[in-house]
């Protein structure tokens, strides 16, 4: 039977856990990943290719493999399936760019004031946090996040495409990256997405329309989505990993919004993190609730029937739940008639 003694190693986990991610910081650093796909395989091959001390190298390469982000046999490194999609810096998945991103000293600074964060409720970094005007992270965030939603951007496009044969107006809202607007224009040859976003950012979104051949139908509305009229109508609103950043009455205002630009048999599809209603599970997606709570005056991991109200009230006949997997983040599908 399982004991039932008291265990510190979840304490000391939580702890250390800063080591785990200063090991794959530090490999990625080194581009041991990508040596490793290489052919370079034994401690003393990645130390010369790494540029970095053999018994460095063979500690570190040895953690990793504990932590899962490695295989080792016979004293020589392979990657796992998961490092070779997102570790190996030749992957168009490649999240190098990510993880400096999530570690840079502006995403760290809203943690390291968490404590006072859970006593105001809110940010402790500034009056509005990440969600300030024209807040420069948002072009850092498009560039770095890009290759992690390349899947869900995908997954999403199947979800909203439909019958390809007929137009499809679709209004990215806080398009970032622009990669779901160009990932349902890809899928749906009919398609014209306007991307919506402050105006460095939609360079961004720009750029990876142009990469993608889609350029001649990516419309540009540059500017806050509060201030701005959104146009339209369109068949389609994509709200995605944006709602979570503000409370329920501004996520209200936005689905207000959503409403009035849609044609009458429209839809709108909000991705997010959306946990359980026990807040707690899925891990992923609960867990993110404590992002938002370092980073932002006022947001938060909605579950779906928040959601389903937030809709509900802004005039929505109906909305509806669907899982995204295999990907962390879940999308409402919410029908104005």
């Amino acid at each position: 039977m399982p004991s039932s003694d008291p265990s510190p190693e979840l304490f000391f986990n939580t702890i250390s856990a800063y080591e785990r991610t200063e090991a794959l910081r530090t490999a990625i650093e080194l581009d041991l990943f990508t040596q490793v796909a290489l052919g370079h395989r034994s401690a003393a091959e990645l130390a010369g290719a790494c540029q970095a001390n053999a018994r460095g190298v063979r500690i570190l390469a040895d953690y990793l493999t504990i932590a899962g982000f490695l295989r080792k046999a016979n004293d020589r490194y392979e990657l796992t399936p998961d490092s070779g999609a997102f570790l190996d810096r030749r992957s168009p998945a490649y999240l190098g760019g990510t993880v400096n991103f999530l570690l840079s000293a502006e995403v760290r600074r809203c943690f390291e004031q968490l404590t006072l964060a859970v006593r105001r409720g809110g940010t402790a970094i500034s009056e509005e946090g990440t969600v300030s005007y024209d807040n420069p992270i948002w072009v850092a965030f498009a560039r770095a996040m890009a290759p992690l939603m390349q899947m869900p951007a995908r997954l999403l496009a199947d979800m909203v495409a439909g019958e390809t044969a007929q137009p499809l107006r679709v209004l990215d809202v806080a398009a970032g990256h622009g990669l779901f607007g160009i990932a349902v224009a890809l899928r749906h040859q009919r398609a014209l997405v306007t991307a919506l976003d402050w105006p460095k950012v939609l360079a961004v979104a720009s750029e990876n329309a142009r990469a993608a051949g889609v350029a001649g139908r990516q419309a540009l509305l540059p500017g806050s989505a509060f201030d701005l009229d959104w146009g339209g109508p369109y068949d389609v609103v994509l709200l995605t990993n944006f709602l979570h950043h503000f409370d329920a009455a501004t996520c209200e205002r936005l689905a207000l919004k959503t409403f009035a630009a849609l044609t009458p048999g429209g839809r709108a599809f909000t991705l997010d993190f959306i946990p359980d209603p026990d807040r707690t599970t899925p891990p992923a997606a609960a867990g993110f609730a404590l992002t938002m709570l370092a980073t932002t005056a006022h947001g938060d991991a909605y579950t779906f029937a928040e959601y389903e109200e937030i809709f509900g009230r802004a005039g929505f006949k109906r909305s509806e739940f669907r899982p995204l997997p295999p990907t962390m983040q879940q999308v409402v599908v919410s029908h104005k008639s």
